[in-house]
């Protein structure tokens, strides 16, 4: 089973610079630790390892399985199947601190 995957610009360091990768697995965890075999560190980026976090999806990291965000389907559960597009979205937050007398 192979699934397309589109990677942020944040994570492409990960990836050799490539937007889009393609895995396999019947879920969403499966499918992380295969892309994890072949780009190294990308896990880590998603997955929590450790605290009170640890094996869920960082809370700052948006996945879509179909457009659908897994953490209404099922989280790591989610099922994944053949000719599914995965997409990565970190959070981005971004600013310019308060200026004095504004």
């Amino acid at each position: 089973m192979t699934v397309t995957v589109s990677i942020p610009t944040i994570l492409r360091t990960h990836t050799g610079g490539e937007k889009r990768v393609e895995g396999s697995g019947s879920t969403l965890s499966e499918l992380i630790d295969n892309l994890e075999t072949a780009n190294p560190g990308l896990k880590e980026r998603l997955v929590a390892a450790d605290g009170a976090g640890a094996g869920k999806l960082h809370r700052f990291v948006n996945i879509y399985v179909n457009d659908e965000d897994v953490r209404f389907s099922g989280g790591l559960a989610t099922t994944i199947d053949d000719g599914d597009e995965v997409t990565i979205l970190p959070a981005v937050a971004g600013g310019a601190l308060p200026q004095p007398g504004r």
